[in-house]
């Protein structure tokens, strides 16, 4: 079984970091070391935050490891590896220059931005592979909100029952 004594600095950059983090793996982290610093076992503690035994031991094994480390990079998850992300930080900015022009200026034969109208043009433009909900992703990243136009011509108005004499 590993033990784990924080030392006072130790704790408080714990602290700091739940106080300020949004990341709620690293809040897991955080908690779980200084749980495990206040006596609790790695029992209770997987209990607590519903994840294995194994995995609280790796959080502090990582933890301890990682001395010469700032403190997100000491209770942060190991590396993975995998498929990079391909198109997240390009189209982006991308997006943000051409959201507000008109679509008809460039050729498309529509009056409004949709996402698949974005796929084509990235690909068109800027020959970039993009899927739809990559386009949807980055719209909500800028905080772009849109909404397709709803159609409300014939709508009766309030009072039409009275005007039919029901």
């Amino acid at each position: 079984m590993t033990e784990i004594v924080l030392s006072r600095k130790e704790r408080a950059g714990l602290l700091d970091l739940i106080a300020h983090t949004n990341d709620a793996r690293l809040l897991r982290r955080a908690y779980t070391l200084l749980w495990f610093d206040e006596g609790d076992s790695a029992l209770e503690i997987a209990e607590q935050l519903q994840v294995s035994r194994r995995s609280v031991y790796y959080w502090l094994d990582r933890f301890l490891e990682r001395t010469d480390r700032p403190w997100v990079d000491r209770v942060s998850d190991a590396d993975r590896s995998g498929r990079p992300v391909t198109v997240q930080g390009i189209i982006d900015p991308l997006i943000d220059a051409i959201i507000n022009t008109d679509p008809r200026a460039l050729g498309y034969p529509s009056t409004g931005w949709t996402a698949p109208l974005l796929v084509r043009y990235l690909a068109d433009h800027h020959q970039l592979s993009a899927s739809a909900p990559s386009v949807r992703l980055a719209l909500a990243r800028l905080k772009i909100d849109w909404k397709r136009p709803r159609h409300r011509l014939a709508l009766r108005s309030d009072t039409w029952r009275q005007a039919q004499g029901g």
